[in-house]
């Protein structure tokens, strides 16, 4: 899962939110400074990362983009799901995601100090050009997808995946409502859990 699930997924503790958010650029034990409920959501984003990984959906689904993106199939399916939660996102939640996006940009300013160095540095072209609210349109999703091939310095072509996207549309819309029921189980006993 990209962002916006990881976000979702963290319940309504800002603090959990903000590690989950951050967890990627987080190595090893290299946590165990920060907030204890930050420790939580890194340790959140572990395990919903450990189990989509391992999903039989969403291994699916990155079968049908490995052949062209090889080991970066993962990584456009979490950009494609992330486009469904946001495009469907009133079945999951009942606050509008303009206000649930936004609150969480607040949370990142209120709790900067707590961030990351690559957070940081990541935040204000975030919020600026409102990635996670961008998500919900397919414009957005090409636009993610190109700037994360560009990091890669075009080598992933992560950019034309926005064809299989169009190609399999409802395949992976129905693929990732059916996956992401069982996500949001397995995310919610783990949170407990911690």
């Amino acid at each position: 899962m990209n962002f916006l699930a990881h976000i979702y997924l963290s319940g309504n503790n800002d603090l959990i939110k903000i590690g989950n958010f951050m967890a990627d650029g987080i190595r090893g034990k290299q946590y165990e400074h920060l907030p204890a409920d930050i420790q939580k959501g890194i340790l959140l984003h572990r395990a919903i990362d450990t189990y989509t990984d391992s999903h039989p959906i969403f291994r699916e689904g990155t079968k049908r983009l490995h052949e062209k993106y090889h080991h970066y199939a993962g990584v456009i399916m979490d950009v494609f799901y992330d486009h469904f939660l946001a495009k469907n996102w009133q079945q999951y939640s009942e606050e509008k995601l303009a206000d649930f996006v936004e609150r969480f940009y607040q949370s990142l300013r209120d709790n900067y100090e707590l961030l990351t160095e690559k957070t940081q540095g990541m935040m204000p072209y975030m919020i600026e050009r409102n990635w996670l609210l961008n998500y919900q349109y397919k414009e957005g999703i090409a636009r993610i997808l190109f700037q994360m091939d560009q990091r890669t310095k075009n080598n992933s072509k992560m950019q034309y995946s926005i064809n299989e996207l169009e190609q399999y549309y409802p395949l992976f819309e129905s693929e990732f409502t059916r996956f992401f029921e069982d996500l949001r189980a397995h995310a919610a006993e783990k949170l407990n859990s911690l």
